[in-house]
């Protein structure tokens, strides 16, 4: 059915400084394996689908005429794919050498897998949210509580990233990041790849829960190492806001936020999630006032904007915008 035993599925937007080293360094990876490197690049302007397309014959390019986000732009990467193994990666996610391979044997090892992550590691080493469980109202009010931060071992308070749990140990979790995720190439399509109404964020929330709808595990295996810098599109977006931590855009991550726990959970939890969020930052901004902090006013006051707007652009997480976002 497959002509290879594994697809590498790239989408890219403006990712010109980062795709070279991925490139070249996958060339060593699957030296020797029956795989291929299928690359859809989400209508740069930095001139990454022609950097591709000179430097690295072998890749297979789609050109895509306008910006799909994350979940629209694999699924079309996984038409073109002819891998028995789908692996998600993204531009900036850099796998440590054997990594591809051994993830690959881990795959066919286990069939009761059905989408498996690794483990992985910022600039200093520091291992990144990596295994996670599924989001929940109060999970939500636990984090911005700060509390998830301040015990960080509590298997309660820190339930959301794992936090409590040793990142050497591999475990069956609810859900992994998307920047290196395997996953059955059947299943996927099966499932119908991913939501499409995710421009990005939740994506891969709303298809690990899928996944073990059908009967298959979410796996993590730390073996499997990642060099990931994370939020690289995103700070190339004009005009966006991007949260504190650099990596995240704040009206598409509220939106998709809105799509997942109205599909996933209901109208009731949709508007309690958002009405979270919006009070805190309320609150926040009126005591940085009170305390004559203009600059975290002013940034409380910006991001209860965008979480409004984001309550009105999805009708309450009914509906997605229209694409690009």
């Amino acid at each position: 059915m497959y002509a290879k035993d594994l697809s590498i599925l790239i989408v890219t937007y403006n990712s010109r400084p980062f795709v070279d080293a991925l490139l070249d360094g996958l060339a060593r990876q699957i030296d020797g394996l029956n795989a291929e490197v299928v690359l859809v690049d989400n209508a740069s302007h930095d001139g990454t689908a022609d950097a591709v397309a000179e430097r690295h014959p072998g890749v297979r390019l789609v050109r895509s005429s306008q910006n799909l986000g994350f979940a629209a732009g694999n699924n079309l990467a996984a038409r073109h794919a002819q891998g028995r193994v789908l692996l998600l990666l993204n531009p900036d996610a850099l796998p440590a050498r054997g990594c591809v391979a051994r993830g690959l044997a881990l795959m066919n090892g286990d069939a009761g897998v059905g989408l498996a992550g690794a483990r992985l590691l910022a600039d200093d080493g520091s291992t990144q949210p990596s295994a996670r469980m599924f989001p929940t109202l109060m999970q939500e009010a636990i984090v911005l509580s700060g509390l998830a931060a301040r015990f960080p071992r509590s298997r309660w308070l820190g339930r959301l990233d794992r936090t409590w749990a040793d990142p050497a140990h591999a475990a069956p979790v609810d859900w992994v990041p998307g920047a290196f995720a395997l996953v059955r190439h059947d299943l996927f399509d099966r499932l119908g790849g991913f939501d499409e109404r995710y421009f990005l964020y939740y994506e891969e929330v709303d298809l690990c829960r899928r996944i073990q709808a059908a009967g298959f595990r979410v796996q993590y295996w730390p073996e499997l190492r990642v060099h990931h810098i994370g939020g690289v599109s995103a700070r190339t977006v004009a005009g966006a806001t991007v949260a504190r931590s650099g990596s995240q855009l704040t009206l598409w991550r509220a939106r998709s936020g809105l799509l997942y726990y109205r599909k996933n959970h209901g109208w009731l939890t949709a508007w309690a999630v958002n009405r979270l969020e919006r009070s805190w930052h309320a609150l926040r901004g009126w005591r940085a006032a009170l305390r004559g902090q203009a600059d975290k006013a002013a940034e409380s006051a910006t991001h209860l904007g965008l979480l409004q707007r984001a309550w009105r652009d999805t009708l309450g997480g009914r509906v997605a915008p229209p694409r690009p976002w």
